[in-house]
């Protein structure tokens, strides 16, 4: 860390005014200006970018300064102009661990670029020759005196100064020894600083891993295990027990995520049946949203998966398998919901006595009442607090929010930021697809990550213009969860692309966000809707399904495998692990969607790595055409490249090799393989 400035960092007259000596302007990321803290998870790099200027021609330099929970500044980063002429300057910051952090911005006088421009302008033109070599004297004397300039440095800058004060020598000669490799070295790790100016510290919340990065599997308890007998025609439910048996293969696919839809007893009144039928059959289970009945509301466990032991085993084996429980938190209730009886003021009843149920027009739920928080927010409020405690003390530090977006953000505000205090490691992740200004204040609210609109892009100019948005745009506050599928969304690319369709949705949202997850059955790519709607027929959610997922895979009829490959190549590679590091690639095809991901200085040998992902989004037909990038923004070196300044690249997915350079010739079949995977080889 440097700390050694050559003058006081804020003029006295200054005091109490906008801007300082070195104004700066629009830093960022900086969520409603420091009212809610940005977003981050241990090891990401974050970029930080602000307006820094100054008056008159002196160069300047800016720095981010990254400071731990205790307020210590841990790290300096500089930042590098963003452009010509827009005063914009980038960078990022990695902290290390979870807490809550801040950060700042510096601006300062470069002292010695602005010396050795002028230098070289001036001597050149044979102007104030030996002035300039004098003041070159001055700055590198004083630097070398400077208390905390490290000794080498300062050693370096004391034989640079008897050099440009050697009148004996050629003037070129002393010129150069202000400007050598030693002493641009020793600048480049202690910059020669005056005017120092700082902008405010500004809060970056970094939560554990699984805030930020994951791969989500989910699955219905009631279904795994379930038994049908074909002589009395109905089904005998899966319980918790048999759910657990699931759970080594979800694991073996790489999935860190088990994700349970609700768990509780479903209301029978008004209960839906197959296909969303108004009229419900004797041995129709409901929809596990339509929660509460007799048996009790959202603080009960169903009685056909077992009891509270039965889900802490659940839980355990879960954990045992590597995986971690997300419990669905759905703020509903049946209208056998013991609230409704008990409290009817947490509904909105109609004029004519009756309790609403939900409506999302044209849909109708006739089988829930959604809450109301204007009559009795505080009872409403402490309730939910009660039952989130109660789940969070069953080992549950997951909770996927069903339709956070009816209720009002106040509370989500209120809510996760009363458990968030209490426990730092539960993860909220917001089931919110509605307009993007409530889903960026449900972030903004304390939502870790939210579903997003990932599933319904599908063209390269949706993508192109849907990753920029969010690994540049909003991942101070809004993380996405790319979800290939849910057991309500089937979209008609995945009803009628095939197997490559699938495919290409799991490359896609494995590779281009931290957070993926899908929902069982992808796997063996069902995708047969319900006809008029984007839900799969015979849809889960009001029955049992059994799935011979062992017999799909060893008759080669599964994704499973490639789900797997998937996951493991974003385990061994870190720069899957951010969000920001995205850069849209060029590609001469539109059907051809092309993006890097780099990630540097992974430990202090400067380790890096790359990957290169190339997709064809057109599941029927095979497309061709050339990509383009700049070799440096892959941070290689000399000794990456062969002799013809070409580099390799290994796919990940099928294993070959390719020399590439700044432009390249892919072409991908579907019906082969619709993406490459490529990792940039290098000696380190």
């Amino acid at each position: 860390m440097d700390t050694t400035d050559t003058a006081p960092g804020r003029a006295p007259a200054t005091t109490g005014l906008r801007f300082g000596r070195i104004p700066i302007t629009n830093v960022s990321p900086v969520v409603e200006g420091g009212t809610f803290p940005a977003k981050a998870v241990p090891g990401e790099d974050v970029e930080v970018a602000a307006t820094v200027f100054r008056e008159g021609h002196d160069l300047i330099g800016v720095s981010a300064v990254l400071f731990d929970p205790e307020g210590k500044p841990v790290q300096r980063a500089r930042l590098a102009p963003a452009g010509p002429g827009t005063d914009r300057w980038t960078g990022t910051l990695r902290p290390t661990y979870p807490g809550t952090w801040s950060f700042a911005v510096e601006g300062w006088a470069d002292l010695y670029a602005t010396w050795l421009h002028n230098a070289e302008v001036k001597i050149a033109a044979g102007v104030d020759v030996e002035l300039m070599l004098a003041e070159g004297v001055q700055l590198f004397t004083r630097t070398a005196g400077q208390q905390g300039r490290p000794g080498p440095n300062a050693e370096v800058f004391r034989q640079a100064a008897a050099v440009l004060a050697d009148t004996d020598r050629p003037v070129d000669e002393r010129l150069e020894a202000g400007s050598s490799p030693a002493v641009q070295a020793a600048v480049e790790s202690h910059p020669v600083r005056g005017l120092v100016t700082a902008s405010a510290a500004y809060p970056l919340l970094v939560g554990r891993d699984r805030a930020g990065r994951g791969a989500w599997y989910e699955f219905f308890p009631r279904s795994e295990g379930a038994v049908f007998d074909p002589q009395t025609r109905s089904w005998t439910s899966g319980t918790f027990r048999t759910a657990a048996e699931r759970l080594p293969a979800v694991a073996a696919m790489g999935f860190d995520v088990i994700y349970l839809p609700p768990i509780h007893p479903i209301g029978r009144i008004n209960r839906k049946g197959r296909n969303n039928t108004l009229v419900a059959g004797p041995g129709d289970p409901g929809s596990p949203w339509a929660i509460g009945a007799a048996e009790g509301g959202h603080d009960a466990i169903h009685p056909d998966l077992g009891g509270f032991e039965d889900f802490d085993a659940f839980v355990a084996a879960a954990a045992r398998a590597g995986l971690e429980v997300a419990l669905d938190l759905a703020l509903q209730a049946a209208p056998d919901h013991p609230w409704a009886t008990e409290h009817p003021e947490w509904f909105t009843t109609r004029v004519d006595g009756s309790i609403a149920y939900a409506e999302n027009p044209p849909k109708k739920y006739q089988d829930i009442y959604p809450l109301n928080f204007d009559n009795d927010p505080q009872g409403l409020s402490e309730e939910i607090l009660r039952i989130v405690r109660l789940w969070i003390s069953h080992g549950v530090k997951i909770f996927r929010v069903d339709n956070p977006h009816t209720k009002p953000v106040w509370f989500w505000e209120w809510l996760i930021g009363t458990v968030n205090r209490e426990d730092p490691d539960v993860v909220f992740l917001a089931e919110a697809f509605t307009r993007p200004a409530m889903m960026h204040a449900l972030g903004r609210a304390g939502f870790q990550q939210s579903y997003s609109y990932f599933t319904w892009r599908n063209t390269k100019e949706e993508l192109t213009q849907y990753l920029t948005e969010v690994s540049h745009e909003s991942p101070a506050y809004f993380r996405p969860n790319f979800f290939v599928n849910t057991p309500d969304i089937l979209t008609e690319y995945l009803q009628y692309g095939g197997p490559a369709a699938f495919k290409i949705r799991a490359v896609l949202a494995a590779t281009s966000s931290p957070l993926w997850g899908v929902y069982a059955g992808y796997e063996l790519y069902e995708h047969v809707a319900r006809p008029g709607a984007e839900e799969y027929i015979d849809n889960e959610k009001y029955e049992y399904k059994a799935r011979d997922f062992v017999k799909a895979e060893a008759e080669g009829r599964s994704l499973a495998p490639y789900l797997t490959r998937l996951n493991h190549i974003r385990r061994d590679h870190p720069a899957l692990g951010d969000l920001q590091n995205l850069t849209i690639l060029p590609t001469t095809d539109d059907a051809t969607l092309a993006y890097a991901k780099h990630k540097a200085n992974l430990d202090r040998a400067g380790r890096k790595d790359t990957i290169i992902v190339v997709v064809n989004l057109d599941p029927h037909h095979a497309r061709e055409g050339m990509v383009d990038l700049d070799p440096a923004m892959l941070g290689l070196e000399p000794e990456d490249l062969n002799e013809d300044g070409t580099y390799w690249v290994d796919d990940l997915i099928s294993g070959e090799s390719w020399r590439w350079s700044g432009r390249n010739y892919v072409r991908l079949d579907p019906r082969v393989e619709p993406a490459h995977v490529l990792h940039v080889r290098r000696s380190r």
